[in-house]
Parts: structure tokens; C-alpha cells; sequence
């Protein structure tokens, strides 16, 4: 299976576009996409979604693998790490597994997200354009929305507008495990 950096290389040079290219197209820097390209890691979602947006391909195209037919089916036992998230110091904050994986004509992207007690660490807002879903599995989870702060429990759920800047962290400390959808317009 190709790394999720190695798949946004292979766009990129797909289109023939430089790191430099890419990186005006993002306002990410050259150093932070040669790390996602060459090193597979990544503070959040947020850049991951910049760079979709300037290869015009969905975010879940970095995980596909291969094209499924419906419905699709992922079985607790098959499911799999995509992708983690590095918080300052290298320490992994948050572990994605794709719960779409492989639906080629998807317009939403579903996750399975381990939510590691040093995803509560890190309060910078972000927004992008579309909405997002969240159930909440297991733990506490701290949510930023704007203004409000809020502490969600298993069981509860949230449902947002992320144009509204925003923050997804495990609270308290702990470790917690969401379930979570979200859509990127076209």
C-alpha cells in the first residue's frame, strides 16, 4: 500500500507541478509538503485538505487504494490506519482510520479517529469550507467552535458548519475514540 505523502507526490507530479508550485497554490510551505511527501506526517487534516483543493482531487483520494463496488463494507477486524496526525514534538495526536476507503464516487469522508491525549494539547483554530459530524465512542472530547468551548461525552454528537474556526482535542488529559464525517463541497 502507497503512503497517503507519497500518493499527494504522485499527483503533484502527475500535474507537473514543483514543491514550489505547490506550495504557492497552498500557502503551506516548501519544507512542510517535502515532509508530508517524503516523511508521512501531518499536524491535521487541515493542510492535507489545502493540498486536495490545489491538485483538484477529493481528500480521500490520498487513501484510496483501489475502487470498490457498493455497498461498501469495512469490518472492525479489516479496518486500518490511513494516516496520524504530529502534534509539536513529533508525538502522535490523532490516528484516522478511512472509513471510506476505496468508495471512489464518495461525497463525504467517514473516519473511525483515536483521539491520543496530546490531541487535547493543541488548541489552534482551523476552518475550511463544508461540514462535519461527530459521535463521540469513548473518553471526553473537548470541542472549540468560534467562541464556545465544549466538553462532549460517549454518546453525544456534534454537527457543524467548518467555515466556523475550529478545534477537535481529547479532554481532560485522556485518550478518546470518535466517529466522524465530514463533507467538502466541490
Amino acid at each position: 500500500m502507497s503512503t497517503v505523502g507519497k500518493r499527494i507526490k504522485s499527483y503533484r507530479e502527475k500535474q507537473n507541478l514543483t514543491i514550489e508550485d505547490l506550495a504557492s497554490r497552498t500557502a503551506l510551505s516548501y519544507e512542510f509538503i517535502k515532509a508530508v511527501e517524503e516523511d508521512d506526517q501531518y499536524p491535521s487534516l487541515r493542510p492535507l485538505v489545502k493540498l486536495a483543493r490545489a491538485l483538484g482531487v477529493r481528500l480521500g483520494t490520498f487513501m484510496d487504494d483501489q475502487v470498490s463496488c457498493d455497498p461498501l463494507i469495512v469490518k472492525l477486524a479489516e479496518r486500518e490506519e490511513e494516516l496520524t496526525t504530529h502534534m509539536a514534538g513529533e508525538e502522535p495526536g490523532m490516528i484516522f482510520h478511512s472509513l471510506g476507503k476505496s468508495k471512489t464516487d464518495r461525497h463525504m469522508e467517514p473516519f473511525f479517529i483515536e483521539m491520543l491525549p496530546e490531541s487535547g494539547k493543541d488548541t489552534t483554530l482551523s476552518s475550511h469550507e463544508g461540514e462535519e459530524f461527530i459521535v463521540v465512542h469513548s473518553g471526553r472530547v473537548r470541542l472549540i467552535y468560534g467562541q464556545e468551548e465544549s466538553i462532549l461525552e460517549p454518546g453525544d454528537s456534534v454537527y457543524y458548519n467548518s467555515v466556523v474556526p475550529h478545534n477537535i482535542g481529547a479532554a481532560d488529559g485522556g485518550k478518546a475514540e470518535i466517529y466522524a464525517v465530514i463533507y467538502f463541497p466541490e
